[in-house]
Order: C-alpha cells, then structure tokens, then sequence
C-alpha cells in the first residue's frame, strides 16, 4: 500500500492531540493515511501498553486511517542512531508517503523532540540508494517523502504553515477522548499529570480556534517546516 501522508509519533496520541484534524479532512479527501507509533507509551503514568494499545486503534478506526504500526522503541530511551533510523526507513519504504508529518522540533517531554529528529533524519536517509533495507526478506527500493511537516505540541511554537480544520474539531476530539486513560475523566482514581486536567482537554480546542481566528477560519492546526514553505501562485494562500 502506497500512502499519501505518514504521521510518526514518538507515543501513541501525540498525532491525535497534535494533528488529527488535518488527518481526518486528508481521509475525507479520498487521500491514504497512516499514523507510526515509535513507543507503545508504556512510561505514562497512567494507563499501561495494554491500554495505550487498544486506545491507539480505537481513534485510528475514529480518524478512517489506512494503517497504524507501533515500532515499540523503548519510551523515553530510544535514541536518534543508525539502529533507530533504519527501522523508520524500512517503514518509509514500505508505504513511500508524500508527506511526513512527525514530532515539535522542540517540547516538554524529551521524546517529542529526539522523535522529531529521528524521523526527519530517516527521511533524508530513506533516499540514498546506498543504504540498503530488507523488509519481509525483500529488498527495498529507495524513497524520500516530499515534505516533512512538524507539528506543534506542548509548547505554543510560531507555526510556518496553518491548515484550515473547519468541520473537523469534533472528530479530532473524539480521537483524542479515544484515549480514555489519558485525559481528563472526573471519576479516575489514577494520578494527575499535566494532560490530565480539565484546562489541558479545553485546551486543544481553544489552540484550534485560536489559530482558526488568525487565518479567518474555525479551527486550524499549525505546523513547523524546516525549509522555506512554497506555493505555485500567491492566490493558493488563504
């Protein structure tokens, strides 16, 4: 299967929380996504893998992406190296997405950014001919996404470019709310974490609209590039 957009995640839920708007208007656009997972998450505080697991499918079959895998790198303790990079470029290979959305360039939590690098680095990697990759006992060919695309997390980082999320709020939501053991849930007798409270949930949604706002629409989502953003003709700006 060939994808039109990967986004990698460094635990399951940073794509929701992060970029799951633009994902669902991309599916409702015909185009294949997929969503890679580098941990299961097993760190958190709450929740288990088990859990992070089942949640992790439950908003893929929300969002109508075409694939989710889980590389289960060690959370909190994978690193951005020649062993980690060439298990991303086997996956790259395999679905030769267009565009990779993946991790802020930098955040709160220390996997976010070693994610972001890792996965911009297996990007560029993923193109030289000379590193060669078996996958199912098959050797891959070559491939280098178009675009990678950083989203934002945590911290509230200048975006590069904002896409429109109109009409797509509340479905990434209820992707995000897939995530039962992770966020707000006034009867849960787990510890309190910084994305466990009520204002963090508000949060995502007020981030939303407060970009929707600047670009004069509903909700938007912002992304970081690291090269200049193009466009065919001054009028494809919105």
């Amino acid at each position: 299967m060939k994808l039109d957009i990967l986004a990698i995640g460094s635990h399951p839920d940073d794509v929701e929380l992060s970029c799951s708007g633009t994902i669902a208007k991309e599916v409702d656009r015909g185009k294949k996504v997929g969503i890679l997972d580098l941990t299961r998450g097993e760190l958190g505080t709450r929740g288990t893998a088990e859990t992070r697991d089942e949640e992790a499918k439950n908003a893929a079959e929300i969002l109508g992406v075409s694939v989710r895998e889980n590389l289960e790198f060690s959370d909190g303790f994978f690193e951005n190296n020649t062993a980690h990079q060439l298990e991303i470029i086997k996956i790259l290979r395999k679905y030769r997405p267009e565009i990779v959305l993946c991790n802020a360039i930098e955040d709160r939590h220390i996997d976010h950014a070693k994610g972001s690098k890792l996965a911009s680095d297996a990007c560029f990697l993923s193109g030289l001919r000379k590193i060669e990759t078996i996958y199912d006992g098959k050797s891959q060919e070559a491939w280098r996404p178009k675009h990678v695309y950083h989203y934002i997390q945590w911290r509230n980082l200048k975006p590069d470019v904002v896409v429109d999320i109109s009409g797509y709020i509340e479905k990434k939501m209820d992707a995000v709310k897939a995530y039962k053991t992770q966020f707000f849930d006034q009867n849960s007798k787990e510890p309190q974490t910084p994305i466990s409270s009520s204002n963090f949930l508000e949060s995502i949604t007020y981030r939303a609209r407060d970009l929707g706002r600047l670009i004069n629409t509903e909700h938007a989502e912002g992304f970081t590039v690291e090269r200049y953003p193009a466009v065919d003709s001054i009028f494809d700006l919105i």
